[in-house]
């Protein structure tokens, strides 16, 4: 099960910077302009997170065994889809559909990881994360190869249903139960019940923040670089995401010795501070160098915070995971495309220093989440006592 795991979080990442390589290709066939492609990035997010809510939902009830191979195939439909889009219109529903069986995929699998691994999840979580970081930095220069040599910009999109296709039969003739009973929760911890607990609020904004950050630079650092060649711009996107893979590498062999909530807050800080130090350096070579940086910084921030929420209401995996994975792509719901309409106005550099803010944020929200957990943890001690 690990392996069909790692490897539909490969192509998830995958799936993710696919059109963000080829932004100038989509764009010029289909005749759309930065905004036409803020709507695609908008109405493929929003997909995202309603897979990740619905996705959620249906595991808890019928179960990841059938859920999660069905949101597989959903997500290969919708690569096809995109693959042999005849028109924008029929374009965007492939990408919308594609983006659903993600989200759902998403969520299953770190739910999964959370109850196979209860008792390793930042590292368990960091090299599940550690494959989406792999299979999003070899798009990018993949992508860049095929296109250089002339090959259409479908192709890639046909051979990723393919493969996608693949391992939902191989997770549909899998057992995903888990092989033990969750445990119960801790004093102080309490379920996820009617109401999302105020440390989960919290962690559902530095979520939300990361992601916004995130997958601002990943949607539109091609787009930034354009007066680099192709070439070059796209290899920036590919270190930012080799720099993501090597932060999440690090952190799957040294996560546990370290608090995940401490961890988080310092790269949150620092991918803040490289973002705003990239957009106004006035040399390419040095802003590439910069959000490379900043992808090695938020490289750990997202797998930590699923592993805090983790431990904070372990009997939830399932609507702790769903919670979690619908905030967190509501950052990419809302600013990519926002930074698709400051493009036409403002500029796309105020756009990136926007993601470096919400970099900051995610720290500050962490550092009100952990001291939010320790006050009801002491008073539900007090009270127990």
């Amino acid at each position: 099960m690990p392996a069909l795991g790692y490897a539909s979080f490969t192509f998830v990442g995958w799936n993710a910077l696919l059109v963000p390589s080829l932004v100038p290709s989509i764009e010029r066939d289909f005749a759309q302009p930065d905004a036409g492609m803020g709507v695609f990035y908008f109405l493929t997010a929003l997909l995202f997170v309603i897979g990740s809510l619905v996705g959620g939902y249906v595991m808890e009830r019928v179960g990841r065994g059938r859920a999660l191979p069905a949101a597989v195939f959903g997500m290969a439909a919708g690569l096809a889809c995109e693959a042999f889009a005849p028109s924008w219109a029929i374009f965007v529903v492939g990408g919308a559909l594609a983006g659903f069986g993600s989200g759902a995929v998403e969520v299953g699998m770190n739910a999964l990881f959370l109850d196979r691994f209860s008792e390793d999840r930042g590292r368990a979580l960091s090299r599940l994360h550690l494959c989406f970081s792999i299979g999003a930095l070899a798009a990018p220069l993949v992508i860049a190869a095929l296109v250089e040599t002339g090959v259409a910009w479908r192709l890639p999109f046909a051979a990723t249903s393919l493969v996608v296709v693949a391992i939902g039969v191989g997770l549909a003739t899998s057992e995903l139960g888990v092989p033990h009973a969750a445990p119960a929760p801790r004093v102080g911890r309490p379920a996820v019940g009617r109401h999302v607990p105020l440390p989960l609020v919290l962690l559902a904004v530095a979520i939300t923040s990361y992601v916004a950050a995130e997958s601002g630079v990943s949607s539109w650092l091609v787009r930034f670089l354009d007066t680099a060649p192709i070439g070059v711009a796209t290899l920036a996107l590919s270190l930012f995401w080799a720099g993501l893979a090597l932060g999440r590498l690090v952190a799957s062999r040294v996560a546990d010795r370290f608090a995940p909530m401490s961890v988080v807050t310092a790269c949150g800080l620092a991918a803040g501070a490289a973002i705003l130090a990239a957009v106004v350096v006035p040399w390419i070579g040095v802003s590439i160098a910069l959000f490379a940086v900043a992808g090695v910084a938020s490289g750990p921030i997202y797998p930590m915070i699923v592993a805090s929420a983790g431990a904070l209401y372990p009997a939830r995996a399932n609507a702790v995971s769903g919670v979690l994975t619908a905030a967190a792509v509501t950052g990419s719901v809302a600013y990519p495309p926002a930074m698709g309409l400051v493009s036409n106005s403002l500029g796309l550099g105020v756009g990136m220093a926007g993601a470096g803010l919400f970099a900051v944020v995610c720290a500050g929200a962490i550092v009100g989440a952990r001291l939010l957990a320790r006050a009801n943890l002491h008073a539900n001690v007090k009270v127990v006592a």
